[in-house]
């Protein structure tokens, strides 16, 4: 994090907030707060944060709606705290435009390890097309050029591979859906996503991890996606 760094925080419970706060603020970060979802739109059309914490289970609003609201004009992150854990429940808030997911109760390390990873991510974000080549460990991504390396040896990939894992690099650190996927990928919004994500996911492990049963950045989000995460949040 920087000096520069504002972060909303949009919850309803002051405790939370000021937990948060003082996480945060410690860190040196500018802190902006709202208790409500109308209050927290507004704050963040004045503020322009860096980085939104919405809390699920506001008073006014679903954050569902906060977040397509917010989605209409910002691309900042937005991590979202709930006291739901259900698997429907998260894949709702990946749809609607948030960026991580963190279940109460929680550890203020992970999540302060959260917010810098997606701060760091909003800064260094990727322009397809034209950024450098991505490299994690001894694996090398170029998206201008359409070429994969790993430990220096050129890796072959089918159009299909080639798509999704485009579309996972772009949105590094975002877990994106299986809807999602599927409809970016195939251009398809019916059939079985799962059953032909659990497919290409393999074939993409045993050409690019070192360990395709334990794989370091090709990751599953059970029940819900996929995401690539070349900076694992530390925990």
């Amino acid at each position: 994090m920087t000096p520069a760094d504002t972060v909303l925080i949009v919850d309803d419970e002051p405790k939370i907030r000021a937990l948060l706060r003082d996480a945060l603020v410690a860190d040196g970060v500018n802190v902006v707060e709202a208790a409500t979802g109308a209050e927290g739109i507004g704050a963040a059309l004045e503020a322009r944060p860096q980085l939104i914490v919405l809390d699920l289970g506001l008073p006014d609003m679903d954050g569902v709606a906060v977040c397509q609201a917010v989605r209409e004009w910002s691309t900042a992150p937005i991590l979202v705290l709930s006291a739901r854990h259900s698997e429907e429940e998260k894949t709702r808030l990946l749809d609607a435009g948030a960026d991580d997911y963190v279940t109460k109760p929680f550890g203020v390390p992970e999540l302060r390890a959260r917010i810098r990873a997606q701060l760091r991510r909003a800064r260094m974000r990727p322009v397809p097309g034209g950024d450098a080549p991505i490299r994690v460990d001894d694996l090398e991504i170029d998206l201008a050029r359409r070429n994969v390396r790993r430990a220096g040896a050129s890796v072959h990939l089918t159009p299909t591979e080639w798509d999704l894992l485009h579309e996972l690099v772009i949105h590094d650190g975002r877990t994106l859906t299986h809807r999602q996927l599927f409809h970016k990928v195939w251009g398809q919004s019916f059939g079985d996503p799962q059953g032909y994500l659990r497919v290409y996911i393999a074939h993409l492990r045993r050409k690019l991890e070192a360990d395709p049963y334990h794989p370091r950045f090709l990751l599953t989000d059970a029940g819900v996606g996929y995401r690539f995460d070349s900076e694992p949040a530390e925990r």
